[in-house]
Formats: C-alpha cells, sequence, structure tokens
C-alpha cells in the first residue's frame, strides 16, 4: 500500500462508518451508475444523488449501491439539475453524506474516492493555485489516469461539525490542459460547491419528506 492511500485509509472508514444511518451495515455513498453508453460515478448526499451525466444525461439507467451486506442495483431515471449536474430518485435511503458549500482554497487537501473492479479506493490531492481557472483544480492522481469510468468520483474535506466524517465538496470531472511560456500544465477539474448547490434549488419545491421503502435486502 502507497504511503499516499495508507494516510487516506482513516479518513476513508470514517466516511463508510458515519453513511451507515438507517442501513445498521456498513455502506458506501459513492455509487456506480450504468447506462447503455459505459459507467461512471456519484454520490449520494442528503439533498439527493448527484452526478454528471459522463455517459447519458437522459433515460433509464440503473445505480448500484453498496451495503455491508454487498450491492443492491436500482433502477432510475435521469433528471437534469443545470449546470451539468444529474440527478435520479430511487426507491431506497441510500446511504449519503452532507454537502459542504465552501469553496477549499489553493493548497487545501482533499480526499477522492472512487470505485473499481477491484472495490473503494482512496487517495489525496491538493488544490492547485492557478489564477487562470474559474473552478477547482487540484493535481492529478495516478488512479485517474486513463480510467473515463471514474468520472463522477466524490471529492470530499472533513465535516466541520462531525469530526468523525466528510463533506462532499465536489465531483471530478477530468483532466484539463493550461498553456503558458512554461509548456503545458495538466491539472484535474473538480465541479465544486458552486455547482453543487443547484442540487439543493432543484429539490426545494419537496413539501414532505418522501416515504422511503423499506426491504429485507437492505435492512
Amino acid at each position: 500500500m502507497s504511503p499516499t492511500l495508507r494516510r487516506s485509509l482513516p479518513l476513508l472508514l470514517l466516511l463508510l462508518c458515519s453513511a451507515c444511518v438507517g442501513t445498521r451495515k456498513l455502506a458506501d455513498p459513492v455509487l456506480e451508475i450504468r447506462t447503455p453508453k459505459g459507467s461512471e460515478l456519484g454520490v449520494a448526499t442528503d439533498h439527493g444523488l448527484i452526478f454528471l451525466g459522463h455517459t447519458a444525461n437522459s433515460g433509464r439507467a440503473e445505480i448500484t449501491a453498496w451495503f455491508g451486506d454487498g450491492p443492491s442495483v436500482e433502477p432510475i431515471v435521469i433528471e437534469p439539475v443545470g449546470g451539468g449536474l444529474y440527478t435520479a430518485e430511487t426507491e431506497i435511503r441510500l446511504p449519503s453524506v452532507p454537502i459542504s458549500f465552501v469553496d477549499p482554497r489553493p493548497g487545501d487537501q482533499l480526499t477522492i474516492i472512487g470505485r473499481d473492479e477491484d472495490g473503494t479506493w482512496s487517495t489525496s490531492v491538493r488544490v492547485a493555485n492557478e489564477p487562470r481557472a474559474l473552478g477547482i483544480l487540484t493535481d492529478i492522481p495516478r488512479r485517474l489516469r486513463g480510467h473515463d469510468d471514474q468520472t463522477g468520483a466524490g471529492v470530499f474535506v472533513p465535516d466541520p461539525i462531525e469530526p468523525s466524517g466528510l463533506r462532499l465538496v465536489g465531483l471530478v470531472a477530468g483532466i484539463v490542459n493550461f498553456q503558458s511560456a512554461k509548456g503545458t500544465r495538466e491539472y484535474l477539474a473538480i465541479v465544486g460547491p458552486q455547482d453543487l448547490w443547484r442540487l439543493v434549488t432543484h429539490r426545494h419545491d419537496e413539501t414532505k419528506k418522501r416515504r422511503w421503502i423499506y426491504r429485507d435486502d437492505i435492512l
């Protein structure tokens, strides 16, 4: 195990444990979305599921959520929320995390959590100081080079209220290049709080808490 992953592992375990409310088992808020064109990742938040629509921005799809006793596959219908973000309703309650609406600053450390064929992975990155950028840029971890199916991986910061938890601060969007007299510099682009708020406003017309269906396979 690399030193970076070893340092991130305690944060990952804390995140997974903090997402157990309502499931009575270990659970993971990072989800896989499968569409006819491929797969990507998304995150279940207190305001609903959020993802980038990298493989589809409308129609039917499936999500796979991981609970303590294994995965659960659920059908969804993709809904746009604006700004290149998408959501969907699910029949069951998903393990979720709160959202941070505070932009991280250059030099801040963030934790990226994704999922591939080997399971959940975690690594740390730092916010880059790039004055030409309008959004959040970080260094590029090896796990994200050449892996389009990791688009939408969750980017997290420590929860200021719950010390044992994390908050979603963004989603991995892809790699961008900046040209200068010294050559080309690559960064990882993050869709951050300036866009995540759209999910909250998308739900503002809900006047009642939805009644979740409880099933034996996720209790």
